[in-house]
């Protein structure tokens, strides 16, 4: 075993993730868990489900949760960090509120928080954060001692995120056929967000606005461009890529982020690519979105092309993320005593920022946050 490795002042580590139904009978309240608020009809949510219906019920995402809570647990004690994990949920039991409550009765009083979503915007971090202090606000209704909460930065372009990601575009590679390989076209996907959520996600001077924000399409393609350039140097071919996207939801008149993934195959087949790999760099885990928009929709687009695909796994419990998670502790640990720390960061927007400034991914109308300066 490693020698002991210091997190103070954190006595836990929070795993907060967007939960996820495990049962045909979960999918609807699941559902109304997650459209709280909105006045969807729940008729409306049996249709939305569809998605759900068609895998029993079951999400993938907990499961895969599971498994990352468990390579944590274990590569903190080989590596000699006495720091417990817990796991919460936005959206499904595990319940973020349950989970702070189980912590706070364990005596924990200084909370790292891990979010599942790497990259800036409102419904990737300031939604969580909002979550957060919903839950801390239960909790302190029920007179119980409140902890001081810090989230981990954002990990997009740290080098134990990127790493499998670009291992995953070389495997999937490997998976088309060797007549059409080298004319192979890389689309970098992630959920589509509305155009105005994107122009305020930040802190980052966006090109667009001429204001602050813009970083979750920043983010995407600065991470598309450094796996682009190492998949390059690993097979010798210069392939075109673009950033795509999917899983749009919400009013078709509301402006999103674009193209789809479907309507990007139907282009490069219409240009005559012989070829494409789909690389969800958006996703930590292959959860429902991955499964059924990309595995599912795309994969049915691309057999009546009669393109020839492939799609890059995603990182989930990867030994290389689990190991950054742990830097990326020790890291904010040592910040917080005021050491000086290397922070990892490949691509041209260096490490993020440990707190989220005032205003950063606004929502229409924002609630208190935790985490950040407002």
């Amino acid at each position: 075993m490693a020698d002991q490795q210091d997190s103070r002042p954190y006595d836990a580590l929070l795993l907060l993730s967007f939960g996820g139904p495990e049962g045909l009978d979960d999918v609807v309240p699941f559902l109304e868990n997650v459209t709280r608020g909105r006045g969807i009809p729940r008729e409306r949510l049996k249709e939305v489900g569809q998605h759900y219906f068609l895998f029993g019920g079951v999400s993938p995402i907990n499961a895969q949760n599971r498994a990352l809570l468990d390579a944590l647990r274990k590569d903190f004690t080989e590596h000699g960090l006495d720091l417990p994990v817990y796991w919460g949920n936005r959206n499904w039991a595990p319940y973020l509120t349950d989970t702070l409550r189980t912590m706070i009765d364990d005596g924990h009083q200084r909370i790292l928080v891990l979010l599942t979503s790497a990259y800036a915007s409102y419904s990737g971090c300031r939604q969580y954060r909002e979550n957060l202090a919903d839950a801390l606000a239960t909790l302190e209704a029920e007179g119980r001692p409140l902890p001081r909460i810090d989230k981990l930065r954002h990990y997009f372009n740290h080098p134990g995120f990127i790493g499998p990601m670009t291992e995953a575009v070389l495997a999937a590679l490997d998976e088309l056929p060797e007549e059409v390989r080298n004319g192979a076209h890389i689309a970098f996907t992630t959920h589509s967000i509305p155009t105005a959520a994107a122009d305020t996600s930040g802190p980052l001077k966006a090109p667009t606005t001429g204001g602050e924000g813009g970083a979750y399409v920043a983010q995407h393609l600065d991470v598309a461009a450094v796996i682009a350039e190492a998949v390059c140097k690993a097979t010798g071919v210069d392939r075109p890529w673009r950033l795509v996207y999917q899983s749009r939801s919400g009013a078709l008149h509301i402006p999103w982020l674009e193209p789809d993934i479907c309507d990007h195959l139907e282009e490069l087949h219409a240009q005559g690519v012989p070829a494409v790999v789909m690389a969800p760099i958006g996703f930590v885990s292959d959860h429902m979105e991955v499964t059924y928009d990309l595995d599912t929709e795309a994969a049915a687009k691309a057999a009546e092309l009669g393109l020839p695909i492939s799609r890059a796994a995603t990182v989930g419990a990867d030994s290389r993320f689990v190991a950054a998670v742990r830097e990326l502790v020790l890291e904010r640990a040592a910040t917080e005593r005021g050491e000086t720390v290397e922070r990892c960061a490949l691509g041209a927007l260096g490490p993020s920022h440990d707190v989220c400034p005032t205003g950063c991914c606004p929502a229409r109308n924002p609630r208190p946050a935790a985490a950040g300066l407002d």
